[in-house]
């Protein structure tokens, strides 16, 4: 019985979704809880699984269509035996019936399978996904020369791959350098390379862009010694990782100072709809993600709620999660306000942009030791530059700074969290 696979549910405000990469091909074996399509999001990427064991009967939607909620993928034959293989061995099978006639020329028998090259040259030379065509163009493959395993004799992207392994791409290179005008192929010399943007990279561009244009944007600075922090993560931190599974990191410490500072001045979690303020009297802390797809937010729900031992844990999985393509749209909706961490990547200082429809972002940056005077001394001190920008609409200046001293004095002196003073 032939299963239909379907775009999922894509979370808050999400109807479509583009097809990346198809990582099974028509007539290969799947297995129950098995991703086999991978879809991108405005959002996020996201695997689509088999809920079936069985054979991939037919892809529907090939990579690079967009596609709706609810559209159909793909077709799974339920408990079906493989098809692809047989059929394989198959065609070598009937390719070997004449070779015993003549024994001694066995050994061209190797030269059969490039034979089998021409039935797929009408396929491969017809429609490419975009996936395919570019590492295609970026190998100088002749497309021709590649069998195709997918629907009608489709290349796959798989079938691209293997033939470069295989060493196939070698011999087609010279066709691809032989033949030097085609229009839109990319020389292996190219000064400049287009390629469009991913659906995700245009919503951050827009996004931010939004922000911009919408927001009466401000941003205001301060720094914070870390000195008591870093000791107190110094002492506990193998303790801390032993009892609770989780390493101690910074970014813990922040998010319990940021909700004592929302708790202080709520209109720092409020945003506005239309000519109304929301005020929230809940904590949903988005914590910026650098992924090689670009910029995500996973949020951490009810943060308030939360221990400091439960952030560390939630945010080194966001971590490995984003690193992995393994992020829902769920754990990217709700923020009301976001952490942005710059300093991972050596920043010093930066003006982080809204996430809207947030009011207010906290960027951290590099910790770095700086001469700083202490009382009436000169001391040398790690030092953080902290940046809130925020819509001044809805958040004055006053308490904009305010939230930010809070969340300064907050570190510097570790205990207010545990107090909440």
């Amino acid at each position: 019985m032939a299963v239909e696979i379907k775009v999922p549910v894509l979370g808050e405000s999400v109807v479509e979704a583009t097809v990346a990469k198809w990582m099974k091909s028509a007539g290969e074996a799947v297995g129950a809880d098995e991703a086999i399509v991978e879809l991108e999001t405005d959002k996020v990427t996201l695997e689509v699984p088999s809920p079936v064991n069985g054979v991939l009967a037919d892809i529907v939607a090939n990579e690079g269509d967009t596609v709706g909620v609810d559209a159909l993928l793909a077709l799974v034959e339920e408990g079906a035996a493989p098809a692809a293989k047989p059929a394989a061995k198959s065609a070598p099978a009937s390719a070997p019936a004449p070779a015993p006639e003549p024994a001694p020329t066995a050994a061209p028998a190797p030269a059969a399978a490039p034979a089998a090259a021409p039935p797929v040259a009408s396929a491969a030379a017809g429609v490419l996904s975009p996936a395919v065509r570019k590492l295609v163009e970026e190998n100088n493959l002749n497309p021709a020369a590649i069998s195709g395993t997918g629907k009608d004799g489709r290349l796959t992207k798989a079938d691209v791959q293997k033939a470069i392994v295989g060493g196939s791409a070698k011999m087609a290179a010279p066709t691809a350098s032989a033949a030097p005008a085609p229009a839109g192929l990319r020389t292996s010399d190219a000064r400049e390379e287009r390629v469009p943007m991913s659906r995700l990279r245009r919503m951050i561009a827009s996004r931010l862009k939004e922000a911009q244009n919408t927001a009466a944007m401000l941003t205001t600075f301060n720094e914070v010694d870390m000195s008591a922090v870093m000791a107190l993560r110094a002492e506990y931190k193998d303790d801390f990782e032993k009892q609770h599974g989780a390493r101690l990191g910074f970014m813990g410490f922040f998010v319990r100072a940021v909700i004592n500072g929302l708790q202080e001045f709520p209109a720092v979690n409020a945003e506005i709809h239309g000519e109304d303020i929301i005020y929230k009297n809940f904590y949903n802390i988005g914590v910026a993600v650098g992924t090689p797809q670009g910029l995500v937010v996973p949020v951490l729900k009810d943060a308030q709620d939360l221990s400091l031992a439960d952030i560390e844990k939630s945010v080194t999985d966001f971590g490995l999660r984003a690193r992995d393509g393994k992020l829902t749209p769920a754990n990217m909706a709700g923020g009301s306000f976001t952490i942005s961490n710059g300093g991972v990547y050596g920043s010093l200082m930066s003006t982080p942009i809204l996430n809207p429809p947030q009011s207010a972002i906290l960027g951290m940056h590099k910790i770095q030791k700086r001469p700083i005077a202490v009382g009436d001394k000169v001391e040398i001190r790690p030092m953080m530059y902290l940046a809130l920008s925020y819509d001044h609409r809805i958040i004055d200046g006053r308490e904009a700074v305010s939230f930010l001293v809070r969340v300064k004095e907050s570190i510097e002196d570790p205990r207010r969290l545990l107090l909440g003073v």
